[in-house]
């Protein structure tokens, strides 16, 4: 006579089928989608935009004190002249560090204090007709309203 598997022993399985995948899913999640690494990914994105020189949609990175800063047409207009007119450049290449977390941090002296923040440092290469030349900058990423966005260092 052959035994019929209890209804419980397949509903057990089942359930410990899907807390594996589970599992497995947060770890992978945890892996692609962690703070440090959203905060390297729009500090690439913002120095990719500027690559291509499509400063309009980098500005669009800034945390909301950067754009209190200056314009969308006046950022737009400065980065352009500045960076391809004067250095005679078309484009850049750049490298960003591994990201390290700072519990509160202020973009000025006076400046109110932003928590939770990554500071990574970016490198960025021209070859111009002045020759070559590397400008480095601290970056800041501070989440505002669930997104990562951009501030630069004021401090004195």
């Amino acid at each position: 006579m052959s035994r019929k598997p209890m209804p419980v022993t397949g509903l057990v399985m089942g359930m410990v089928l899907l807390v594996c995948i589970l599992s497995v899913f947060m770890l992978i999640k945890g892996a692609w989608f962690s703070p440090d690494k959203e905060a390297v990914a729009v500090v690439e994105e913002f120095y990719r935009f500027e690559q291509e020189g499509e400063f309009s949609s980098s500005w669009n990175l800034f945390h909301s004190t950067m754009k209190e800063k200056f314009s969308k047409g006046s950022y737009i207009q400065d980065r352009a002249h500045v960076f391809m007119n004067h250095f005679g450049v078309e484009t850049f290449d750049f490298t960003v560090s591994e990201p390290e977390e700072i519990d509160e941090w202020k973009m000025s002296k006076t400046g109110p204090a932003m928590k939770n923040v990554y500071k990574i440092l970016v490198t960025q290469t021209y070859k111009g007709k002045y020759g070559n030349f590397d400008i480095e900058q601290e970056v800041i990423v501070v989440k505002e309203k669930e997104e990562w966005e951009i501030v630069w260092d004021y401090n004195q």
